[in-house]
């Protein structure tokens, strides 16, 4: 098991009930940004507990969310109990297990930093979604200073060693831009994040916890993160 997989398996029940906290303001910002006509068949990629699948279940047709980690997928599918048109699976979101064209929305947030080649994640993506379809990507985007870049990602590896890398700007509209992906629609969020709710997130605790916060932002008891949004038409 990867690292990312162990951390999230290990601190699976903290990540369901933080996305319990949110879940109606979260999908209702999908809602406003995605502006589903009803009929898509959707995809989630990296679902954890169902996030994004649970949020698009009302308004489309029929939603799979697809994660690595068995115990956020048996989270999931509780959330899911009461609904009839949600499926997950265990897969690998780098070699999904569906053919050229199956969706009209394939959706991946907060996903991207954990993996080393976030370029497998896009093209398959890609993919699986058919040719006037939807790819939604929702991630943390790198600052534009490569030495701030440096520091956040230093920080946030201390914090969890499953992360990889933040993506700057630039990097993601490359990725987009390699997958014929044209962009529809984007926005910015910006994130205040509580420091010691935040390593309490990912499991980070004794020594670990220490030099995390010796990395994080000196005198502050939050962090600051940037969430890209990005709506794109598969060409």
């Amino acid at each position: 098991m990867s690292f990312s997989a162990d951390r999230f398996a290990r601190t699976a029940a903290r990540i369901a009930a933080r996305q319990d906290e949110r879940a109606e303001e979260f999908a209702a910002e999908v809602r406003g940004f995605v502006l589903p006509r009803g009929n898509e068949r959707a995809l989630d990629v990296g679902t954890g507990a169902g996030a994004l699948a649970l949020a698009l279940a009302p308004q489309v047709r029929e939603v799979v969310g697809v994660d690595p980690v068995p115990e956020l997928l048996a989270l999931a599918r509780e959330r899911a109990a009461a609904l009839d048109n949600v499926e997950f699976v265990e897969a690998d979101g780098s070699a999904l297990p569906f053919d050229d064209f199956s969706f009209d929305l394939a959706g991946t947030v907060r996903t991207l930093h954990h993996v080393h080649r976030p370029e497998l994640i896009l093209a398959e993506l890609t993919r699986v979604t058919r040719p006037g379809g939807h790819v939604l990507v929702v991630d943390q985007i790198a600052p534009a200073d490569p030495l701030e870049a440096l520091t956040l990602d230093r920080f946030e590896r201390a914090r969890d060693p499953g992360h990889e890398r933040l993506l700057p700007e630039g990097d993601l509209r490359q990725l987009f831009e390699a997958n014929q992906l044209v962009l529809v629609r984007d926005r910015r969020e910006i994130e205040q994040r509580d420091l010691d709710s935040y390593l309490e997130l990912a499991g980070c605790e004794g020594e670990e916890r220490e030099r995390a916060r010796a990395l994080g932002p000196h005198g502050l008891d939050y962090v600051t993160a940037t969430l890209g949004w990005y709506l794109l038409e598969r060409r």
